[in-house]
């Protein structure tokens, strides 16, 4: 299926001291959602039960037998498991993909702003107790930047340009990294989500979380075989950004639409039931094949809408993926 918006102005880019008001009551918004509902040692997105071992407590039906604590055991002759800790230092990285498709919206935010705030949550989550974050940006094409401080400002954009940015930790250099992102200007043209995909994988990093935030729109087989060479050595996190006139289209006579990444136009007759039902079904086998190719890059797949709340969706995501991964383990 063709990706189509409709056509509208360009969206005006904000002046520097309102991006900063924006990140500023964005980090505000993120941080009432999140604290305390996500305490924890472990600071990262996808937590694991960790390999460090803590406190003692008795053993509870469902417990992983291999973590018993056998000294405790015989010493209490009562069944204990240990508790582990998760390492302390977690290195994020994330793939944020703002070709031009992304520039479009027609619920509350367009999908740029959700990718921006997407990128400001998992930050959040993951810059706590030392832990180092970095990102790599597309905007289309293929040519690389060579990695650059960013601490200073947004990377230099252009057609066709997937820039680095280097992993760092502290709050400070989370802010700069927000900043970054969100100054950086989508360009026209075709992106390539593969090769942004496979900046991750060279060079080979240390293990840990890598964060993929886009819309997918493009062809599953550009992307699909980094995806699953990422997720050999990272857990990996896949959030698509979906609006809701990408699954169906509205009854509002002739629509003019355009492809921003190709330019071309099309009108389309919406009073036509038949094409919206062709148009509906077309979008769910797409999102479908996009699903299962994400399920097969062994990815958790959370699924963030321009028309909802897109912080309740991910508080949601981040308490089941927590809750299913310590299951057994701690509680």
């Amino acid at each position: 299926m063709a990706r189509a918006a409709a056509v509208t102005s360009p969206t005006p880019r904000p002046a520097p001291d309102r991006s900063e008001a924006v990140l500023s009551r964005l980090q505000l918004l993120v941080t009432r959602k999140l604290d305390g509902l996500l305490q924890g040692d472990y600071a990262g997105l996808l937590p694991g039960p960790g390999s460090e071992a803590g406190e003692s407590r008795e053993y509870r039906p469902g417990d992983d037998v291999r973590r018993m604590d056998w000294p405790v055991t015989a010493r209490t002759t009562t069944p204990h498991v240990r508790r582990t800790v998760a390492d302390r230092e977690l290195e994020t990285w994330l793939a944020l993909d703002l070709s031009a498709s992304l520039d479009f919206g027609t619920g509350q935010w367009l999908k740029r702003e959700v990718v921006v705030a997407a990128a400001a949550a998992i930050t959040h989550l993951t810059v706590r107790g030392g832990n180092r974050i970095g990102a790599v940006i597309g905007t289309g094409g293929g040519a690389s930047a060579p990695a650059r401080r960013w601490r200073g400002g947004p990377p230099p954009a252009g057609p066709g340009v997937l820039t680095r940015l280097p992993a760092r930790s502290g709050r400070k250099e989370a802010q700069g990294l927000l900043r970054a992102v969100a100054g950086t200007a989508i360009q026209p043209g075709r992106g390539d989500l593969g090769a942004l995909v496979d900046m991750l994988n060279r060079p080979p990093r240390r293990r840990g979380v890598a964060v993929v935030v886009s819309d997918f729109l493009a062809p599953t087989e550009q992307w699909a075989r980094p995806m699953r060479k990422l997720r050999v050595r990272h857990d990996v996190l896949a959030i698509e950004v979906v609006d809701p006139r990408e699954l169906e289209l509205p009854d509002v006579g002739v629509l003019p639409v355009v492809d921003p990444e190709s330019g071309e136009l099309h009108e389309v007759q919406t009073a036509d039931p038949r094409l919206r039902q062709r148009y509906a079904e077309a979008a769910a086998a797409q999102r479908a094949t996009i699903a299962a190719a994400l399920r097969g890059a062994g990815a958790a797949h959370l699924r963030l809408r321009t028309d909802r709340d897109w912080l309740l969706d991910m508080v949601r995501f981040v308490a089941a993926q927590r809750h299913a991964r310590t299951r057994g383990t701690t509680r």
